[in-house]
């Protein structure tokens, strides 16, 4: 099952969006004053990693990462907090962003890292919301199946820190964003819930956005955000990068690829692309970018990028030579160890659509050995998939 054309391809991608190489080009020139790095998700340490090797002068500031986070920083402190869904290390760290922030001055340069996770891993609520409301809110919205615009509307709207507000408190010093964009259309306002960037939604968007999936909105804390707000935004890598790095290594090794974004339910998707893999001639590579979702039914356990390996491994059983890998370009698809996994014709087997039904691909794919794990890689450019039809052109023409 395991092929390592579909490795070699997934770590191209990834290699293309590492910290190291795609955020020194963008860094802005010192300030007058002090540097003060504020690095948020779950790249923030290879992120302000990547700074401290390239800047000329001190720095100072925090790094937010998930739980478990091994990495070392000089001058920039590290803390960990939840992730996915929030708890206590989120709540203080984000006091501590806001208050690095509320300290600089107008010589000073705020230099914000962001990227995707940084939504849960720095959470302030609302006036009047408790941090334990908001873990129920955020569990019941990442449950329903919506898409990360939709979540992180909500999100904004019911916090002290999202939407622009970051780089409020850090006025008057000069604030720049550097992103690494895990969000299907690269919108900054989703990209972390854009702490630094204005938003043009209201409370109503993010109170219609509930109704329409069934949850009950809390009854205080409920915020409009700011519609301007002062700074330079750049992103320095998205889902696209991946794709093309990956496209340029399955040509090297012979394919002719296939590349495309995309967004949806997991398991609808995978089904779609093991039909689409299915009238592929052989040689051709099917890779595709973009965020998936899961709407949550069952109590299994398992991300999108399993869910669409399962469901594409159902929908391809008995079909010889295509296998397909589908992974989290972080490391990490959804709540479990793996960053995805690995499914051809043969990967489903009696009880493959009981495990899908119940959301629980992570233990079907874990008996079949089809799980792909990496470990965190300090990136995130959400998820990469890739199907393979035969083999390569080159490898067919020497046989």
């Amino acid at each position: 099952m395991v092929d390592k054309a579909l490795i070699s391809i997934w770590q191209a991608g990834v290699a293309a969006c590492l910290p190291e190489r795609v955020v020194p080009p963008h860094l802005p020139e010192p300030p007058r004053g002090r540097t003060v790095v504020l690095a948020l998700g779950k790249a923030a340490v290879p992120m302000a990693r990547a700074v401290e090797q390239a800047w000329r002068g001190p720095l100072e500031g925090l790094a937010v990462a998930p739980h478990g986070e091994t990495g070392q920083l000089s001058g920039i402190a590290i803390v960990t907090a939840g992730h996915p869904v929030p708890d206590a290390g989120s709540l203080t760290a984000a006091e501590r962003l806001l208050r690095l922030a509320g300290d600089a001055g107008p010589d000073d340069l705020v230099l914000v890292l962001l990227s995707g996770g940084a939504s849960a891993l720095a959470c302030l609520p609302g006036d009047g919301l408790t941090l334990e409301a908001k873990r129920r809110l955020t569990e019941s919205l990442l449950r329903s199946g919506a898409d990360i615009a939709k979540i992180n509307c909500v999100r904004r709207h019911l916090s002290r820190i999202k939407g622009g507000r970051l780089a409020l408190a850090a006025t008057p010093a000069r604030v720049v964003t550097l992103a690494i964009s895990d969000v299907f259309g690269d919108r900054p306002e989703d990209i972390g819930s854009g702490p630094t960037v204005a938003d043009a939604t209201t409370v109503e968007d993010a109170r219609v956005i509930l109704a329409r999936l069934g949850i009950k909105p809390p009854d205080a804390a409920w915020s409009e955000t700011p519609k301007s707000v002062p700074g330079d935004y750049r992103i320095v890598a998205r889902a696209a990068d991946a794709l093309a790095a990956a496209g340029a290594e399955a040509e090297r090794l012979g394919y002719r690829p296939r590349l495309f974004e995309c967004e949806g339910e997991a398991r609808r998707v995978g089904a779609e692309h093991a039909r689409l893999a299915g009238a592929m001639s052989p040689g051709e590579a099917l890779i595709s970018g973009g965020e998936l979702t899961v709407t949550v039914t069952g109590s299994g356990r398992g991300g999108p990028n399993q869910e669409y390996a399962l469901a594409a491994a159902i929908a391809l059983q008995g079909t010889r030579g295509v296998s397909g890998l589908a992974g989290d370009t972080d490391g990490i698809d959804g709540k479990g160890d793996a960053a995805g996994a690995f499914f051809d014709g043969e990967t489903a087997g009696p009880s493959a659509q009981a495990a899908l039904d119940a959301n629980d691909s992570y233990a079907f794919l874990d008996r079949s050995g089809a799980l792909f794990r990496t470990g965190p890689t300090g990136t995130n450019v959400n998820d990469l998939r890739i199907i393979l039809c035969g083999p390569p052109a080159r490898q067919r023409g020497s046989e």
